[in-house]
């Protein structure tokens, strides 16, 4: 009776705010703990230098996959139900790649553990459901900051781990907490059914049509994208560059990781400026502060203490600039009604997590062949791209 009443007063607990806050962090993670185990998973799995970047890549083109196919689900069957299956088809595939000792049969696995992690984006706009207009902003950023939270810790999680254990460990204990997790959301979250006004060939069909007749999800998922490539672009050089030329190990790596996690403090207090109409203003910003990271680690390289200050600077002012405009992103499409609200939210963390897989790629690349350099350049012309498309923008949003 209690939860009715939430659902109807459209007021959403703290306590279930918490909990799909942990649950999105926990379940994201998965996508996050190979970045930094690309060298020892390589090594474990006969996986060449040039193809170890596939490790990351294939878990990202799962969760794609999983947000074009799984995620507009969530506008046509019960929400509660389809985040437990997902989330049992993550659980079985962590177990695989824990098992797994053939670069074919880890790639598989990741390639599932992308496709199941996908009920973080599930859980985000189900959030929304229990909110009322005037508190959406100030939800979406603390469940957004709980998801942050577990990208930016999966890192310096997954390497601490590994130097104890070694890197299926960190597999493996994933699969024990997300079993642990979906009996958990089966039992306390509140069950949603949606209105579904078409069947599921004509669900797909539809997000073509979202995206040709919605011009604020076609930006903000633009500017997410090339934010997210930087994003992933560092994050997967960075690792390289402080064994090459600070000689750290996986546990300096870690330590490193770990200081990124700063940038999440952004996401709440981005959604509650975004509540009193700041969106415009903190997106150019965290535009212009993305280039900035980079810029500074590309004017200071080398190997001394201060280059290695400005790259953790860079890391945490990074973070803070794509964590923050994730949530504005969010906000904006979590608005134009709630009716595709699945739809719209899968539609807008496929096109930038394509950005993403792309930044992954191009940081490999990048990095083998012209070195810190060509990588921060790269990384430099991703969000200024995005700046010069954001000055194209009539109304702010």
């Amino acid at each position: 009776m209690q939860t009715k009443q939430v659902i109807e007063s459209k007021r959403i607990s703290g306590w279930i705010m918490f909990l799909l806050a942990s649950a999105c962090g926990l379940i994201v993670a998965n996508l996050y703990y190979a970045q930094t185990l690309v060298g020892p998973i390589s090594v474990a799995t006969g996986l060449s230098s040039t193809a170890a970047g596939l490790i990351v890549t294939v878990t990202q083109i799962g969760y794609v996959l999983g947000l074009l196919f799984i995620v507009p689900l969530s506008d046509l069957i019960e929400n509660r139900r389809l985040a437990a299956i997902s989330l049992i088809v993550a659980v079985c595939a962590l177990l695989g790649a824990t098992f797994a000792t053939t670069a074919p049969l880890f790639l598989a696995a990741s390639l599932f553990i992308g496709l199941g992690s996908v009920v973080a984006q599930i859980l985000v706009p189900y959030a929304t459901y229990l909110s009322s207009e005037e508190q959406r902003g100030r939800v979406v950023g603390n469940v957004m900051s709980g998801l942050l939270l577990g990208i930016m810790f999966a890192r310096p999680v997954a390497s601490f781990i590994t130097s104890i254990w070694g890197w299926q460990a960190v597999f493996a204990l994933s699969a024990i907490v997300i079993a642990s997790l979906t009996v958990l959301l089966s039992r306390v979250l509140p069950e949603r059914m949606p209105s579904p006004t078409m069947n599921y060939g004509k669900l797909i069909v539809s997000l073509g049509v979202l995206l040709k007749q919605t011009p604020v999800l076609r930006r903000r998922a633009l500017y997410q994208a090339f934010l997210f490539g930087a994003f992933s672009l560092f994050w997967t050089v960075a690792p390289l560059r402080l064994a090459d030329d600070f000689g750290m190990s996986q546990q300096g790596i870690a330590w490193f990781a770990l200081a990124g996690v700063g940038g999440a403090i952004a996401a709440p207090i981005a959604g509650r400026l975004a509540d009193k109409g700041w969106s415009g203003f903190l997106t150019g910003l965290a535009m212009i502060v993305a280039v900035l990271s980079f810029l500074l680690t590309y004017l200071f390289q080398g190997h001394s203490t201060t280059s290695l200050a400005l790259l953790v600077i860079a890391a945490i002012t990074l973070d803070m600039a794509v964590s923050g405009n994730l949530v504005l992103g969010q906000r904006a499409i979590y608005s134009l009604g709630s009716e595709a609200r699945g739809r719209l939210n899968g539609l807008f963390m496929s096109i930038f997590f394509i950005g993403g897989a792309i930044g992954s790629s191009l940081g490999g690349w990048s990095y083998a062949h012209g070195g810190w350099s060509l990588a921060s350049l790269i990384g430099i012309v991703m969000p200024l791209a995005a700046l010069l498309y954001f000055f194209t923008e009539k109304k702010k949003v």
